[in-house]
């Protein structure tokens, strides 16, 4: 018989804050990209705010905060 608990994962969300010149596209994937690099088991990414910074009348930058999902090891 399979024990039932041997299909359980259990997930945890950290906030990422990422920005970009280029666009939220590229600012996602930075922020993805770094993630990465120290976080294992990223089951997804939540977008929960957008914003832009602007100097002088310009857009100078892409603001985003996203959460990552990912399953914790045992």
């Amino acid at each position: 018989m399979e024990d039932p608990m041997s299909s359980t994962r259990v997930a945890r969300v950290s906030e990422v804050i990422c920005a970009s010149t280029t666009g939220f596209e590229d600012a996602i994937k930075l922020g993805f990209e770094r993630a990465k690099k120290t976080l294992r088991g990223i089951t997804g990414l939540k977008v929960l705010d957008q914003s832009i910074c602007v100097e002088d009348e310009q857009i100078v930058e892409y603001r985003v905060r996203v959460e990552v999902i990912f399953v914790l090891e045992d």
